[in-house]
């Protein structure tokens, strides 16, 4: 997978930028608030479909400006491809492929892949666990089309639910109607997800554990394991049929403390990766040191999956991580980044060597 290319065009401080991009390591360098997290967001938002700053799209279109557009030259080892996005107030999003209109940016998802690494990443290991999860989400969708669409009606299903539940109160004759169908729908799509989270973590765990080693010289063994809200054991979300049969018990059998509650209490909406080091958990008990080097291999992990499922390392987006990992992790991190493709944005490219400078300043590029 490489990036070629981007054009944007009223997007947050830029009002019109084209920025070529070399096959290894591309560093954006400026100081702050002059565009180098925006480029970083541009691309990204072509690979997931979001942003990795804001939920409110218009708050991505430059002030004063009524639309933004995206434009992403990309290949992976078939062909050469683009992704148009064209963003309007007050009107839906415009979305090509290949100069083929689409109608959603999901639909597109995993077409160009990423990895990005920002510094809130770093809080992954003690952060909740929607952090975790969301990690997961990320990862996934761009692997597996059907895992995105899976989510997608999870999380639709999964809305009625609650709205259902928060109305049971005043409408007990509808909860009770209906509450069985949405529970049934609910738990298959959670057996799905389950299954795909338990065997990406699975493969994962082999190249968190080898980059720990190599990033800290320690003999501390981590491990990393799906942990979901059936309390089945890992390897037991592997049965689809089981997993389901799990997660329906827990969500037909409960009534009353989710509608106290006001919401749905089991599901893959609240399961968690438990990141162990020395069979301890790392979020109570691993040094800061020890949990930052465990998210910086959570996410080398998650670019060395990809590559194994399909073939093809993705492309790297770190933005301002160097600034805030020490030196010992700094040169590990370059090391790791050499044959890869990466996009970097730096205030002071220390610690950082070769690759193609791009000076930024109020959204130029130069």
């Amino acid at each position: 997978m490489e990036c070629h290319a981007i054009k944007v065009k009223n997007f947050r401080n830029i009002e019109e930028a084209e920025i070529q991009f070399d096959r290894g390591v591309n560093i954006l360098i400026g100081n702050n608030a002059q565009g180098k997290t925006n480029l970083l967001e541009a691309i990204s938002f072509t690979a997931i479909g979001k942003s990795f700053r804001t939920s409110h799209e218009e708050e991505m279109i430059r002030f004063g400006a009524d639309m933004a557009e995206i434009s992403l030259d990309f290949s992976d080892s078939v062909r050469r491809q683009n992704i148009t996005v064209r963003m309007m107030k007050g009107r839906r999003r415009r979305i090509e492929h290949n100069h083929v209109k689409i109608d959603r940016l999901s639909d597109v998802v995993g077409a160009f892949r990423t990895v990005l690494f920002c510094p809130e990443h770093l809080s992954l290991i003690k952060e909740g666990p929607g952090e975790r999860r969301n990690y997961l989400d990320i990862a996934l969708s761009q692997l597996y089309p059907v895992y995105l669409k899976s989510l997608q009606r999870y999380n639709q299903i999964l809305k009625q639910r609650n709205q259902l539940i928060r109305n049971a109160e005043e409408d007990r004759k509808t909860f009770s109607d209906t509450i069985e169908f949405w529970s049934v729908q609910l738990a298959h799509e959670a057996a799905v997800i389950s299954k795909y989270r338990t065997e990406y973590l699975a493969r994962a765990e082999r190249h968190v554990c080898a980059c720990f080693e190599e990033m800290t010289g320690e003999r501390e063994k981590p491990s990393v394991r799906y942990s979901g809200s059936s309390h089945l054991a890992p390897e037991e979300y592997l049965d689809t049929k089981k997993a389901e049969e799990s997660y329906l018990k827990l969500l037909t059998s409960h009534y009353d403390r989710e509608i106290g509650a006001g919401s749905t209490l089991w599901g893959i909406h609240k399961d968690d990766i438990e990141i162990d080091v020395n069979e301890r958990p790392a979020r109570a008990f691993a040094s800061q040191g020890q949990q930052r080097s465990l998210a910086l291999a959570m996410k080398l992990a998650e670019g060395e999956v990809c590559a194994e499922i399909t073939g093809e390392r993705p492309v790297f987006l770190f933005d301002d991580v160097f600034s805030e990992l020490d030196s010992t992790r700094r040169v590990y991190l370059s090391s790791k980044i050499r044959d890869r493709q990466v996009i970097i944005t730096t205030c002071e490219p220390s610690g950082i060597t070769g690759g193609k400078m791009i000076r930024v300043e109020n959204g130029r590029y130069n």
